[in-house]
């Protein structure tokens, strides 16, 4: 049982460290969107495809981490889907913005299923799961808004996409503080 209990901390902790990295990456990409990129197209478009691009590399990253896609089959469908995204924004950026906007729609909602669903199984074996779940759920429903929105004349995607990668940050930086403390308090108590 003690043996249990301390892989249960190492793969707590490999989770925090994950998290605060997700939350780190994802501030860097809303601070560039919100500062440089708001006037340069280039950069803006670069930031657009490394969005999903990234969501890709840390979901399969994430997976091999814990046991590879057979195990966690919600990040190994994220992973396809953020790659197929981020090709396909590329080749929509040079189609049309409001194609850019719909596919980033499609993906906050089939992206944001899939966290939810990992959340639900990482809140049964981790707790402390909540922000990760509502994370999951806001995206579907940001996606929705992004779909919407893509209807209508579209001025910039990156200052539509921006705060729905600045809520992504938030979710996992307290994802990552509620389970340090989780993991940290089992640990005094054992």
């Amino acid at each position: 049982m003690a043996n249990d209990t301390s892989r249960s901390r190492t793969d707590a902790g490999a989770l925090v460290r994950y998290y605060f990295l997700r939350a780190g990456v994802a501030a860097a990409w809303v601070a560039l969107a919100f500062t440089i990129a708001r006037s340069n197209p280039v950069l803006a478009g670069a930031l657009l495809v490394a969005y999903p691009a990234w969501d890709a590399f840390a979901n399969a990253r994430d997976a091999k981490a814990n046991g590879g896609f057979r195990a966690n089959i919600a990040q190994a469908l994220n992973t396809a889907v953020s790659a197929a995204v981020a090709l396909a924004v590329l080749v929509a950026l040079q189609i049309d913005m409001r194609l850019v906007l719909g596919l980033f729609g499609a993906w906050a909602i089939l992206a944001g299923l899939l966290q939810l669903v990992a959340g639900v199984r990482r809140w049964r074996a981790y707790g402390a799961q909540w922000a990760m779940v509502l994370s999951g759920a806001q995206s579907a429903l940001a996606g929705g808004f992004f779909l919407k929105s893509a209807t209508g004349p579209v001025a910039s995607v990156i200052t539509v996409v921006a705060p729905y990668a600045a809520f992504g940050a938030f979710y996992f930086l307290v994802s990552a503080i509620l389970l340090a403390v989780k993991t940290r308090r089992r640990a005094e108590t054992a």
